[in-house]
């Protein structure tokens, strides 16, 4: 184990930096002027992705060098990075994951093969026969980018479709493979949103798919038949901050089209004795109040946050005219509701009290079972595609320290059989401690912080700290290969649960936005010097690490205190916030101004926003080594936010630490599915982050260039 006493400072190489050329461009806005010296690093194509070969020549010289910069500067790291990569690979988890069992007796599931990096999709029938439905690794073959999503088998089992991007640009094709002929169809050739963005019908003759138009949003619902033919519109959204998502509801008896926004919400229904007339809405939008709907035994559910039930209440309606019955969960402050799943035997919902997940069944007489686990801290997930006639929910339980395990759950007794498991080899989860505490933040909050240490760790120890706090979503303590693997390194790894998640409810998320939001920057700090108090943390040796507004989480603490940190790495990171909420033609800006404000009507906003932005607040200190990431086909975070920010951290920093922009020309927000790529990704990132807080790898061995 490395100790304080072991710390060296970072070394690394002479390299000079590229130089990016700072061209004042002014913006007068709501009374008030800025100046963007890098805005000349945008480009949007007219039609068409982004590439390299598609960029303005001056703009791909700038990224080209930069790209040649991170790997001078992160060439010497190779030894650690080769090191980490064969643990990681070496102890890959042997994953064969339950998907769900259809009332035929199916069996569907999911795996990675031996030596394989994307998973095999198949089924297994009553006879024990197996069925190959997908191998992702056949179909990500002759491309740089390949990522599946939202399998899913028909009502009927006679089709299994997927989503897939091949590209990195999150519009997606929709694959629909035929069981009994073989014959593989791509249903939607482009533009499809993958992400809850299609289902079939209950008849299993259609599938309800969602269009992406030219910003990226989800904006139309169609209904293609499976055999072949020609789509047709059933929905077209207007309004830019709505989200679309479409599935079944859980009897099969309504196909759900659920339009939502951060304050908004409307659902409309398809019946499946009338799968080709126009939705029905359960309720008319209206701002400030969301809902959900489902079925159960005969009635629909509505989860809702209506009448100030912040965290959400759960009513049953009638279906025909569509009024409260009654209410099955009433609001209760801070256990909110977070996910309901029906059968006919018992309605499984997940909630949160004291910031963990549990489980309860309720029955149809109102009769509940709670299912609790005694764990500090536990995440738990409700399966997807479960029967409505099963007899048993299927969960997935982890803790940091517990790789995933699959649960059936008896709906009667609440008693638990394991189903499935994902252990890397070799990997004794009695080795690892997991904790669960609480940080005092400087307004007298506590901030939750989970830790995962080994059991034989003692005194300080480097740590990483990693974070998210957006969108009211919580930050679960959730298993982590690559986490662990740090550990052993010498590594504590722990997560700071701040405000703008939900971990505590929607007070919690409140607390976390909108002129709030630098809550969550000081959260963060606070949780980091809460661990270097008690002695878990050694200063000057915590790194801290972010994906997207986790980016803009720890790059916003890199600027409120900059000697804290020995490094940051920031994921795609959104840390040009102030220009980028003022870009009415982002496909997100309009979904997000409820969580972050309106800079470009509101002068308040634009003021917390201008204040918190970490690409306008860098100061004249000494930054830490900073990592960025970016995928230049990214729509959601553009690689110019990450690539702003090294250039400007450069300017005005002091110390002379390395600020690195890794870009990968090939990829979006979103990661491939390549198992061997997130693991070469993970490699980096601790290499760095070990250089970073002067940690040898191999532990107690030599770390030098």
């Amino acid at each position: 184990m490395s100790s304080a006493a072991s710390f060296r400072p970072a070394a690394w190489p002479a390299t000079a930096p590229p130089v990016a050329p700072r061209e004042p461009h002014e913006i007068r806005q709501l009374g008030r002027v800025r100046t963007d010296a890098y805005a000349w690093m945008r480009f949007v194509p007219a039609a068409g992705t982004r590439t390299l070969d598609t960029l303005p020549p001056r703009l791909r010289a700038h990224l080209e060098a930069e790209m040649r910069y991170a790997r001078d500067v992160l060439g010497p790291l190779e030894p650690a990075v080769r090191w980490f990569y064969e643990r990681l690979a070496g102890g890959a988890p042997e994953v064969r994951e339950p998907l769900s069992d259809s009332p035929a007796g199916w069996r569907y599931h999911a795996a990675v093969p031996e030596g394989g990096a994307h998973r095999v999709f198949a089924r297994t029938g009553v006879d024990g026969r197996t069925q190959r439905l997908l191998d992702e690794a056949a179909r990500a073959g002759g491309h740089a980018y390949y990522r599946a999503t939202d399998h899913q088998p028909s009502p009927d089992d006679r089709y299994f479709a997927w989503a897939e991007d091949v590209v990195g640009d999150d519009r997606h094709r929709i694959c629909v493979l035929d069981t009994e002929s073989g014959a593989l169809r791509t249903l939607v050739a482009s533009d499809a949103f993958g992400y809850g963005g299609f289902a079939f019908s209950p008849s299993s003759r259609y599938l309800f798919w969602i269009w992406r138009d030219a910003h990226s949003r989800p904006a139309r619902l169609y209904r293609s038949p499976v055999e072949g033919g020609e789509p047709v519109l059933v929905h077209e959204e207007r309004d830019p901050a709505i989200f679309m998502r479409v599935a079944r509801t859980a009897a099969g008896r309504f196909v759900a089209l659920t339009l939502a926004g951060p304050d908004t919400g409307e659902v409309r229904l398809i019946a499946a004795d009338a799968e080709t007339e126009p939705p029905r809405p359960v309720r008319p939008r209206r701002r400030g109040v969301r809902y959900e709907v489902d079925e159960w035994n005969g009635a629909l559910l509505m989860l809702t946050d209506a009448d100030g039930a912040f965290d959400r209440k759960l009513l049953r309606l009638d279906p025909a005219t569509l009024a409260v019955r009654d209410e099955l969960v009433p609001h209760r402050p801070g256990v909110p509701v977070v996910a309901v799943r029906p059968f006919a035997e018992a309605l499984a919902r997940l909630e949160r009290v004291d910031g963990l997940l549990r489980l309860v069944l309720m029955h149809p007489d109102g009769r509940e079972t709670p299912i609790g686990f005694d764990e500090p801290a536990c995440s738990l997930e409700l399966a997807a595609s479960q029967p409505y006639g099963a007899k048993r929910v299927r969960i997935m339980r982890q803790t940091p320290a517990s790789p995933p395990r699959w649960l059936d759950v008896d709906l009667a007794s609440g008693r638990c059989e394991e189903a499935g498991r994902a252990d890397p080899r070799g990997f004794d989860p009695a080795a690892y401690r997991v904790e669960r505490l609480e940080a005092r933040a400087p307004d007298g909050e506590m901030v939750p912080v989970t830790v995962l240490s080994r059991r034989d760790a003692r005194g300080p120890q480097p740590l990483l700290l990693t974070g998210y706090g957006a969108y009211g979503i919580a930050r679960e303590p959730d298993f982590s290969w690559p986490a662990a693997v740090l550990v052993d390194a010498g590594f504590r790894h722990a997560i700071a649960h701040v405000r703008g998640g939900s971990e505590k409810g929607a007070r919690w998320y409140r607390d976390g936005c909108r002129g709030r939001k630098r809550n969550s920057m000081t959260d963060f700090i606070a949780c980091a010097r809460h661990l270097v108090e008690i002695g878990y943390a050694a200063p000057g040796r915590i790194v801290a690490h972010g994906v997207s507004a986790g980016g803009l989480l720890v790059c916003g603490a890199m600027n409120e205190a900059p000697e804290l940190w020995a490094g940051v790495i920031a994921q795609v990171p959104f840390v040009d916030m102030l220009n980028t909420m003022s870009d009415a033609g982002h496909p997100l800006v309009p979904l997000l101004r409820p969580d972050w404000g309106d800079p470009l009507a509101d002068p308040a906003a634009y003021d917390w926003i201008a204040a918190i932005s970490p690409c306008e607040n860098v100061g004249r200190a000494a930054y830490p080594p900073l990592l960025c990431t970016a995928g230049l086909k990214d729509d959601r975070v553009p690689y110019w936010e990450p690539a702003k920010l090294v250039a400007n951290v450069r300017h005005r920093g002091t110390g002379g630490n390395p600020a690195i922009l890794v870009l990968d020309p090939d990829s979006g927000h979103q990661g491939s599915d390549d198992r061997d790529r997130a693991f070469a990704q993970a490699a980096l990132f601790w290499a760095y982050a070990c250089r970073c807080a002067g940690v040898p790898v191999p532990p107690g061995g030599a770390d030098r260039p």
